[in-house]
């Protein structure tokens, strides 16, 4: 039978539930497993409840699993909040000696999880390490992948401390195998190593993805979930000759990004919605200067503050229509890591083609969730700067003609100090040589040239990933994370005879409008699944093709959704 185990650590901040999901996670992928670690925490830096969910598979993972299969609560006030998320056979392991909880289900084990770390010297911080050991014990996986792996953690910090963790997982792993055993049910070897598989969060592959795009100038302000992506790009940022700079603001951020790609480097900044709203003039800026610009977006609930460490897809509008007075830009909306380091490729690629504002949304699910990837290829991302004239010879005018007409709408562009002709820009109205100007006449040429841009952009927007083919008069209709839990959603529905297909937007602005008609007829039953109160993609949607979107299932609790939620949603609409 196919492996498909959920693990859920639950516990409070502080406690290591990240370090516990982190070490499973890395311990399967490395012998050729399929892994999604999605992070649920609250905004604080102590206390509360916090779980980190972990699905296992030896196929290609797509979503979180609505029940566990295997229950670690690291507090003894975790067990109440999440006994109701185990499966009705799934296995709970609790320190039975921090609480007076009796049972008499023989899945309900009681491990001395504090007890286990003192007597193994390592004390109570080490309790998150005897878990662990519990956790393979009680699904039949082997103890020395784990040893080995705190082994290559702890290297740095000596001998003894690898010595004592080690302990401590051996503890926790020999106690449930003397008082209980594996339960057949969930028994999964690990077998020898099979390298070759990666395991990164969204931030990471979007960090990644800016550096081999040739990033050379980051300014950022930190924001959850977008922080992450900077603290990646800081840690390589001598290794690739990369400027990072901690601005004061995300003001100053976006205006140190305008700046630098002026300049003629690879820049950009990532913040989240909140953020964004004060780098909306700037933002402007860069689309009447015709500036390449890349800001990633990591969604999180508002309005305001909201919930500053959830997820939704609540920026779309907001994004599209962001900044004073109308000009172009493009919106990509990757669906998982691999999509991501890809987009960010693509990202920067369209700023430079069409010199204009391109921003990448992601949200708290996509960015902090650890997802396996086969590998990335650099090669694969191909750098283009677009219309950059190397040399241009001063001539009796030496103005250059930075915003001269062109069938396009692209102008081509010079570097501050590479020619010796005269470049001049601003941020009003201005000629094609840069001179402001109040003319009506000319006002009305330059808003043309530089919305053709658009067209342009349309003109080479990816089309939507349809899965599994264009049979089905069920479509499943969205864009961003919602990726994943829409395509086993799918597999769910055919299971059960609905001829469900999904729609899957990564290019979400501007929108690809060939062939829609031979994906969607008059008979088809386009369904809206996005993380949001008003369904915007699917506003966004109809306004940009003339498609209707007859249903929509919306989630807007902070959560993200599962594959089963999303079947089972569709069939009440069915």
């Amino acid at each position: 039978m196919p492996r498909d185990l959920s693990i859920r650590i639950s516990g409070q901040a502080g406690q290591g539930v990240q370090a516990v999901s982190f070490a499973l996670g890395k311990i399967f992928t490395r012998h050729g497993y399929d892994v999604l670690i999605h992070q649920d925490v609250e905004s604080r830096i102590r206390g509360g409840h916090n779980y980190a969910q972990i699905r296992i598979q030896d196929r290609p993972v797509l979503s979180i699993k609505q029940r566990a299969d295997l229950l670690i609560a690291l507090d003894a006030q975790q067990i109440d909040a999440d006994l109701g998320e185990l499966a009705d056979d799934g296995v709970l392991i609790f320190d039975g000696e921090q609480t007076d909880r009796r049972t008499e289900n023989p899945n309900h084990l009681s491990v001395p999880l504090e007890s286990l770390a003192n007597e193994a010297g390592g004390g109570k911080i080490m309790a998150n390490t005897v878990a662990t050991g519990a956790a393979l014990a009680s699904i039949g996986a082997e103890l020395e992948p784990l040893l080995d792996y705190l082994e290559e953690q702890f290297r740095q910090k000596g001998a003894e401390t690898v010595e004592k963790n080690q302990a401590c997982a051996t503890a926790g792993y020999r106690y449930v195998l003397e008082h209980s055993g594996p339960p057949a049910s969930h028994d999964i070897s690990l077998g020898s190593q099979k390298r070759g598989k990666l395991l990164l969060s969204g931030s990471e592959a979007m960090a990644i993805g800016s550096i081999s795009a040739g990033l050379k100038f980051y300014a950022g302000y930190p924001m959850s979930p977008s922080t992450a992506i900077m603290e990646y790009v800081a840690s390589q940022a001598r290794e690739y000759n990369i400027i990072v700079e901690p601005a004061e603001d995300e003001i100053a951020a976006l205006n140190m990004v305008i700046g630098a790609s002026f300049a003629g480097v690879r820049a950009m900044t990532s913040t989240s919605g909140g953020g964004f709203c004060l780098m909306v003039e700037a933002f402007s800026l860069a689309g009447m200067t015709e500036t390449p610009l890349v800001v990633a977006i990591g969604q999180r609930p508002g309005p305001a503050t909201g919930l500053p460490t959830r997820t939704e897809q609540g920026d779309l509008t907001f994004v599209v229509h962001a900044a004073h007075g109308d000009f172009p830009r493009a919106v990509l909306a990757p669906g998982n890591a691999e999509q991501a380091f890809y987009a960010m490729g693509r990202a920067f690629n369209l700023a430079d083609r069409y010199q204009t504002p391109v921003v990448v949304l992601a949200d708290q699910y996509l960015l902090d969730s650890y997802f396996t990837v086969d590998g990335l290829d650099p090669a694969g991302i191909r750098i283009d700067r677009g219309k950059i004239l190397q040399k241009v010879e001063a001539g009796p005018d030496p103005v250059f003609k930075r915003y001269a007409s062109d069938p396009s709408g692209v102008s081509p562009r010079i570097l501050p100090g590479q020619s010796e002709a005269v470049l001049y820009a601003c941020s009003d109205e201005h000629t094609e040589e840069g001179h402001i100007t109040e003319s009506a006449e000319v006002r009305t040429a330059m808003m043309n040239k530089r919305m053709e841009k658009l067209e342009g952009m349309r003109r080479e927007s990816a089309p939507p990933e349809i899965a599994p083919s264009d049979d089905g008069d069920v479509v499943l209709l969205g864009w961003g994370s919602s990726w994943g839990p829409m395509r086993e959603a799918v597999d769910l529905l055919r299971a059960e005879g609905v001829e469900a297909r999904m729609l899957h937007y990564c290019d979400v602005y501007p929108l690809d409008r060939e062939g829609l008609a031979a994906r969607i007829g008059e008979k088809t039953r386009v369904i809206g699944v996005e993380s949001n109160y008003t369904g915007q993609f699917a506003d966004l949607f109809h306004l940009e093709t003339g498609c209707q979107v007859s249903n929509r299932i919306l989630k807007y609790d902070g959560r993200p959704f599962s594959a089963e939620e999303i079947a089972g949603r569709a069939k009440e609409l069915l």
